[in-house]
C-alpha cells in the first residue's frame, strides 16, 4: 500500500502542476491579447477612458461568470456583501493609485516601481502571515526584479508627489493580490465564486472615480459605431479571461508566483514591441530581458523541486512509553493472580468500605449487588 499511496500522491502533484500551468498559460495569453486590444481601442477607436472601460470589463466578467454558473461550471455560494467590500476597496485603490502613478511619473519610473510589488509581497507574507520562503526562492527573485527593471526602464524621472503615489500603489496592489488568496480561504470559496461577487461590487464602486480620471464630456459625446463597439466588446471579453485567470493563478499558487508570471508577461510584451512593432531597443533592455527569462526558469525549477519533496512522515508513537504501559498492566495482573484467598477477601472488603455509610443504609440493594458481583 505504501508504493500505491506514493504513486497516487505523485500523480496528484502532477495533476495540480498541469492545472496550474494551464491557468498560467490562460493568464499570459489573455493578458497579452488584452494589451493589444486595448491599444486598438485607445488608438484606433479613440475610446481613451481607462476607468470607464475598467467598469465595462468587470460588468462583462460578471456576465461571463453568470453564464458559467448557468451551465453548472461552478456553484454560486452565498456570501455577505460586506465581507467582500474590503477586497473590492483594495481593487479600487489599486486602479486609482496605478493611474495616478502613471499620470505623475515617467513610464520608466512607473515600471521600476511596479517591480517592487514582488519583494513587498514576500515581506508582508513572511512578516504578518508567517509564510516561509526558502532561501533559493528569495535569491531567484533578486535577479528577476533587476532584469525586469532593466528591460522596462527607458526614461526614469523622479518627483516627490509621483513617488508618493507610486509607493502607495505598490502597497495597495500587494495587499490586493495577497487578499485574493486570503479571502478565498477565509470565506471558503473558490476563484469563480469570489470573483462573482467582487466584479459587480467593484464596478459600482468605481463609478464615482470616473469623473476624476476620465473626461466625462468627451465620454458622453463619443460616437459608438459598430467597429468601436466590437473592439470594446472584444476587450471586455478578454478582460473576463484575464480577471478569472488572475484569481485562478493566485488561488492555485500564490501572489508571489503570480507576480513572477506578471514579470514574464511584461517581458514578452516588451520583446514583441521590439520585434514586431519596431520599438527602439537598447543593450540594457535586451540584457534585462535575458536576465528575467533565465530567472523565471530558475524560480519555476525551484518551485517544482519544492513540490516534489515528499511530505514528512508522521511521528511514530513512542515505543518505550508503550512498553512501560504494557509492563505496568502485566505487573498489575500478576499481583492480582498472586493474592491469597484471605488477601483477596480483604481487598474486596476494602473496596466496599469506601462506599459512604449513608449510601449503604439508603441503598442496601446496591451494596449487596457490589458484594455479589465481586
Amino acid at each position: 500500500m505504501g508504493l500505491i499511496d506514493t504513486i497516487i500522491a505523485d500523480l496528484d502533484v502532477v495533476r495540480k502542476n498541469i492545472t496550474s500551468f494551464l491557468f498560467i498559460i490562460l493568464n499570459i495569453v489573455s493578458s497579452i491579447a488584452i494589451v493589444i486590444s486595448n491599444k486598438w481601442v485607445f488608438q484606433f477607436s479613440g475610446f481613451k477612458f481607462g476607468t470607464f472601460i475598467t467598469i465595462l470589463h468587470f460588468i462583462m466578467t460578471f456576465i461571463g461568470l453568470a453564464i458559467c454558473a448557468y451551465f453548472k461550471m461552478f456553484t454560486i455560494k452565498r456570501v455577505r456583501i460586506l465581507d467582500v467590500v474590503p477586497l473590492c476597496s483594495l481593487f479600487c485603490g489599486f486602479v486609482v493609485f496605478t493611474n495616478l502613478s502613471l499620470e505623475y511619473n515617467s513610464v520608466g519610473f512607473y515600471q521600476v516601481m511596479k517591480v517592487l510589488t514582488t519583494p513587498f509581497i514576500v515581506f508582508v507574507q513572511a512578516t504578518y502571515y508567517g509564510m516561509h520562503f526558502e532561501t533559493p526562492i528569495k535569491l531567484s527573485l533578486i535577479p528577476l526584479c533587476i532584469g525586469v527593471a532593466m528591460a522596462s526602464a527607458s526614461d526614469v524621472e523622479i518627483n516627490f508627489i509621483g513617488t508618493v503615489y507610486a509607493i502607495i500603489g505598490v502597497v495597495v496592489t500587494s495587499f490586493y493580490q495577497i487578499m485574493i488568496g486570503q479571502f478565498q480561504k477565509n470565506l471558503g470559496v473558490d476563484s469563480m465564486q469570489l470573483l462573482f461577487y467582487q466584479a459587480p461590487i467593484s464596478a459600482v464602486m468605481l463609478i464615482p472615480i470616473v469623473p476624476i480620471f476620465d473626461d466625462v464630456a468627451k465620454l458622453r459625446a463619443f460616437v459608438y459605431t459598430v467597429d468601436n463597439v466590437s473592439l470594446i466588446l472584444l476587450s471586455s471579453v478578454l478582460a473576463f479571461f484575464v480577471n478569472l485567470s488572475i484569481f485562478l493563478v493566485i488561488g492555485r499558487t500564490s501572489a508571489v508566483s503570480y507576480n513572477v508570471v506578471g514579470h514574464f508577461k511584461l517581458c514578452v510584451v516588451l520583446l514583441s514591441g521590439f520585434l514586431v512593432f519596431g520599438n527602439p531597443v537598447k543593450f540594457w533592455n535586451m540584457l534585462g530581458l535575458g536576465i528575467t527569462f533565465i530567472s523565471v526558469i530558475i524560480y519555476t525549477h525551484i518551485k517544482l523541486q519544492a513540490q516534489a519533496k515528499p511530505a514528512p512522515a508522521p511521528q511514530p508513537v513512542s515505543q518505550p512509553l508503550i512498553a512501560a504501559q504494557d509492563k505496568e498492566k502485566v505487573e498489575e495482573e500478576d499481583s492480582q493472580q498472586e493474592l491469597t484467598p484471605e488477601e483477596e477477601a480483604e481487598t474486596r472488603l476494602g473496596k466496599i468500605v469506601v462506599i459512604p455509610s449513608e449510601s449503604s443504609s439508603n441503598s442496601p440493594h446496591l451494596s449487596s449487588q457490589n458484594l455479589t458481583s465481586r
